[in-house]
């Protein structure tokens, strides 16, 4: 089903905006489930990896993480997930040229930039905004969102999609701004696979390290690469993976998630691990970061020039693609802390704990039981 016709200038005028052609382009969509490229690459097995970007308007920045993507080792057998929470021609088309594995595109059903209702909180449109095809009305409501979309692409990949209705392998989490080394499944594969003797206790993997920007070459690859056993925390949190064991734990716990006072989906994860009896989540994480963060401004920082850094990124990761470190023989655990230490984070707010986590709630569907003869992992 192809998209109706909408320009740019369309999508950013009032007029268009609560436009009903996107809503319903929305739900074909998600109602079709197009899967793109599996008469060439196959069908979906447990030995692949889903990988699931979520993505807002930064084309740019999403053609860089396609780029290297396509470089990457083992690509051709996953699963690639375009997760949107903003209708945009220009990033559907470019997303359709990937043929370099299995992808689909789906969409947060509830976008922001269709509601111009509930633009701002005030007495007078509260009301509608309480209604169910007005979810927000939070003065931070395209922050509210990121963590909305999140906890909507997370139940509905591993409890509602079809093409992962059998599967129980890794799902790992990327967002349109970051960039990919070449071996970042290879080393992710060598991880979950190396699970039971370096960290039974362990249940989520974690490629990225924000900050880091080149691959310093402190070992030889020829031999391992470094990885460290640490309780869940938001200094870890990028390209983060987990499978359905995992998955059926943090549902269990969805209401410390939901309720948690703070936009951030990885700060809820953090509270939801430290307060659910049931959730406690052990990351394995690499030393070296095989995921690289290149967004030039981020929601933390504030207003900035977009893509200034740009070029110094570029050239960081010139050297990190041509790193020795690249493709280790084995791994090497270098420390390990399972407790969790008395600091706490301050809530950055952007969440309304009634309305908010209502919907976050709404979101949870039954859990799919999966058959041992259906799963190597349950």
């Amino acid at each position: 089903m192809r998209a109706v016709a909408l320009s740019e200038r369309d999508l950013l005028t009032t007029k268009f905006r609560n436009d009903p052609r996107i809503n319903q382009q929305i739900a074909k969509y998600n109602h079709l489930e197009l899967v793109l490229n599996e008469d060439l690459f196959g069908p979906l097995d447990n030995d692949s990896v889903v990988i699931v970007v979520q993505v807002h308007t930064r084309i740019t920045y999403l053609s860089f993480l396609i780029r290297s993507l396509a470089r990457a080792y083992g690509i051709s057998r996953v699963l690639l997930i375009f997760s949107h929470d903003y209708y945009d021609k220009d990033i559907n088309a470019l997303v359709e040229t990937i043929n370099f594995c299995v992808i689909m595109q789906i969409f947060y059903p509830y976008p922001i930039h269709t509601h111009p209702e509930c633009q701002q909180n005030t007495e007078k449109n509260s009301g509608n905004c309480n209604r169910a095809e007005y979810r927000y009305h939070n003065k931070q409501m395209d922050r509210a969102q990121m963590k909305h979309h999140w906890w909507w692409k997370a139940n509905y990949i591993f409890d509602q999609l079809e093409i992962t209705r059998y599967y129980s392998g890794l799902v790992l989490f990327l967002e349109e701004d970051y960039y990919v080394t070449k071996d970042f499944l290879y080393v992710l594969e060598m991880m979950y696979e190396r699970t039971d003797d370096l960290c039974p206790q362990c249940n989520i993997y974690t490629l990225g390290r924000h900050g880091q920007l080149t691959m310093s070459p402190e070992y030889n690859s020829e031999i391992y690469a470094e990885v460290e056993v640490l309780p869940w925390n938001v200094e870890n949190n990028m390209a983060f993976a987990f499978n359905r064991t995992t998955w059926n734990t943090i549902r269990k716990c969805a209401k410390y998630f939901c309720s948690h006072g703070d936009y951030n989906y990885d700060q809820s994860f953090e509270y939801m691990s430290r307060q659910c009896p049931e959730g406690k989540l052990i990351d394995m994480t690499v030393k070296k970061t095989r995921v690289f963060h290149i967004g030039a401004c981020s929601t933390h920082i504030g207003p900035c020039k977009r893509y200034k850094s740009l070029s110094n990124v570029q050239n960081a990761l010139r050297i990190a693609d041509k790193s020795s470190d690249m493709f280790p023989s084995d791994l090497k655990l270098t420390g390990a802390w399972l407790n969790y230490s008395q600091r706490h984070y301050r809530l950055e707010g952007g969440w309304d704990t009634n309305v908010d986590n209502e919907l976050c709630m709404s979101m949870i569907s039954p859990a799919r039981r999966i058959s041992p003869k259906r799963a190597k992992v349950t």
